[in-house]
């Protein structure tokens, strides 16, 4: 896995990282100690293998650090956290997918 230099960009309320020249971006909304991941949007430009998998782990990764919790509304990254049980601890109580 790369290491993804992530920018959380809290004006606009996104995780950003560059990747040849284009922008990926996983919009959220904070509430208490919960992080809603809203949409991911990965420019079809950006072809390489895996990305969109090692752009979840590293935001998934970044939030951790924070020690909040999450909650995946957006399709592809509760499909994501379905397929990746090791960040089920980080749902909040009561969350499943």
């Amino acid at each position: 896995m790369s290491d993804l230099a992530i920018k959380d960009n809290s004006f606009l309320r996104q995780f950003e990282v560059q990747m040849d020249g284009h922008l990926a971006k996983i919009e959220y909304a904070s509430q208490e100690r919960k992080v809603f991941l809203t949409k991911l949007v990965i420019p079809e430009e950006i072809t390489k293998e895996g990305f969109k998998e090692d752009f979840i782990k590293a935001v998934l990764n970044h939030i951790q650090e924070q020690n909040l919790r999450v909650v995946p509304t957006s399709p592809q990254i509760a499909r994501f956290l379905r397929n990746n049980r090791q960040y089920k601890e980080m749902l909040p109580v009561g969350i499943r997918i």
